[in-house]
């Protein structure tokens, strides 16, 4: 960055966030340790505001995420549409999140990471504000999906200029700054969602996100770099005629069009087994063939929309192994809970946002401490250590649940997951991307964030087939008849909806003990 700006609003506006950093210097060539970066372990001033400056950014999309579930019955009050109806509200903004990753690569080689990420935290700020004033469902679908845009560029982007702004044995340090989003937002975001609707409106879930985007551009404006510098130890920079290619847009309509039927359907296989289930079970096998296509095509051509080539690397491979292995059981295992709670004991709905908490906070804390060990300890050591503990914890829950053991046991199962999840997948996608040069780091970080969009809605769709036959094994209703027994029904099927339930977790139980195996079977393959 240059020299010292002229003093204006923008700049007094973040100086309290920026305080002691002295960004206004000028900067540091990348990868070169400053003395005050030595001090801090690794990291200069600079390379921290930018560090913080993303987190800023990561932290208004995982308080968007964990606030609109809190808000779907304000909603349903709110525009006096059905339960069904106002599920689109979470739906729209996945479709809108896995249809534009795929962008996210080229987007940086043609126009720049710095500027990319500046425009999608404007369409998330502007679309954030338009959700806050929708007139009705349709109005507030479309918003959502538009928001969904801006939201789906952020984190691909955001993690390429991180991994860009530092030299290779400071890259874990970085990125734990990244992973501060998550151990804030499970927090705030249902705290802040519950007292916005109670003092005002599930509107200004929403509309708080002006405020505090308008705050994040400021500061990103000022701190990200224009061109992200590569590290030293790189051997090319950024190609120029990069900006020039062109876009490949049967790839295109292949990939998106793809990940939008297998997140759709994904999601309606949530639903009780019917009509919708059918029509999920449809799209999800369309959205399926999309994809192998694209990949049988993409393998033969010279310059794909995402560069399956990146595979050539141990790490990346065994990191995408992890990942898919790992990420379904994890993000599929969240949806078994709520029904246990509310259809095999037949507590209040409020009750899991308590059971759910320490969870949250586990997985937050893990991943900012394990993202920081990888620049200190053979990264093999890390990955295996989150991998075990997350079979452990698979096998806690499914134990807990279908024997009833109670909530104790079923939270400190549910612990035990999540700090496995918060050793393993940040730490995991750090280790696989710290090490592609600067012209492959873009489609490292897009693929690695389209994968893990893709391999939670098919966890989440392989967990609610499991759980919906097995409850329908029981009732003939299913899932829907479970959560409409009375006390006394319910409670004389308890033990046999607990065992139905909790057989949903055999599916993650399974995915979490193969990710086990290739950390600690591939040793060669997980980078130190």
């Amino acid at each position: 960055m240059g020299g010292r700006a002229a003093d204006g609003p923008a700049r007094a506006a973040v100086r309290p966030l920026m305080a002691g950093l002295r960004i206004g210097r000028p900067a540091t060539p990348t990868g070169r340790r400053t003395d005050a970066g030595r001090r801090s372990g690794g990291l200069d001033r600079r390379t921290r505001a930018i560090g913080l400056s993303l987190a800023l950014g990561g932290l208004m999309v995982v308080v968007d995420t964990t606030v609109t579930a809190v808000a779907v019955p304000a909603i349903v009050a709110g525009l006096d549409v059905p339960l069904p109806a106002a599920q689109w509200a979470t739906i729209a903004y996945l479709l809108g999140l896995v249809s534009v990753i795929p962008l996210a690569a080229r987007s940086m080689d043609r126009f720049g990471a710095r500027r990319v990420y500046l425009v999608a935290l404007l369409v998330f700020t502007v679309f954030s504000a338009l959700v806050g004033v929708a007139w009705d469902m349709v109005s507030l679908a479309v918003f959502r999906f538009l928001q969904g845009l801006g939201g789906g560029l952020l984190n691909p982007v955001a993690m390429a200029i991180a991994l860009r702004a530092a030299p290779r044995d400071a890259r874990g340090r970085l990125m734990s700054l990244l992973v501060l989003p998550l151990v804030i937002g499970p927090v705030l975001g249902p705290l802040l969602a519950g007292w916005l609707i109670d003092v005002a409106s599930w509107r200004w879930i929403f509309l708080i996100n002006v405020p505090v985007g308008v705050l994040a551009l400021a500061v990103c404006a000022r701190v990200l770099p224009t061109v992200s510098a590569p590290p030293p130890s790189a051997v090319e920079s950024a190609p120029g005629g990069a900006a020039r290619r062109p876009v490949d847009w049967a790839g295109l309509v292949l990939l998106s069009g793809g990940a939008v039927l297998a997140v759709l359907g994904g999601t309606l296989l949530e639903q009780p087994l019917g009509t919708m289930f059918v029509a999920g079970l449809g799209l999800l096998a369309a959205g399926a063939g999309m994809l192998a296509v694209f990949v049988r095509r993409a393998r033969g051509q010279a310059d794909p929309l995402i560069d399956l080539r990146l595979t050539r690397h141990r790490p990346v491979r065994t990191g995408l192994g992890v990942l898919n292995t790992f990420g379904p059981a994890y993000f599929g295992s969240m949806t078994v809970l709520p029904l246990f709670v509310v259809g095999v004991r037949g507590d209040p709905a409020a009750l899991i946002g308590l059971l759910t908490l320490p969870s949250a906070l586990t997985v937050g804390l893990v991943a900012q401490v394990a993202t920081r060990l990888v620049d200190r300890i053979p990264g093999r050591w890390i990955i295996r250590t989150g991998t075990a503990l997350g079979a452990a914890g698979g096998a806690g829950l499914l134990t807990a649940c279908v024997t009833d053991a109670g909530y104790p046991w079923i939270v400190a199962a549910s612990v035990l997951l999540s700090a496995g999840s918060g050793a393993t997948l940040m730490p995991a996608m750090t280790l696989s991307l710290r090490d592609l040069d600067h012209a492959e780091t873009p489609q490292g970080t897009t693929l690695f964030a389209l994968v893990q969009q893709l391999s939670s809605a098919a966890g989440g769709a392989v967990v609610a087939i499991t759980l919906s036959m097995a409850v329908s094994a029981r009732l003939p209703d299913g899932v829907a008849g479970m959560l409409a027994l009375g006390p006394e029904a319910r409670a004389a099927l308890r033990p046999e909806l607990a065992t139905a339930v909790g057989t949903a977790y055999l599916i993650p139980m399974i995915l979490l003990v193969l990710s086990c195996l290739i950390a600690f079977r591939r040793p060669r393959a997980v980078p130190s």
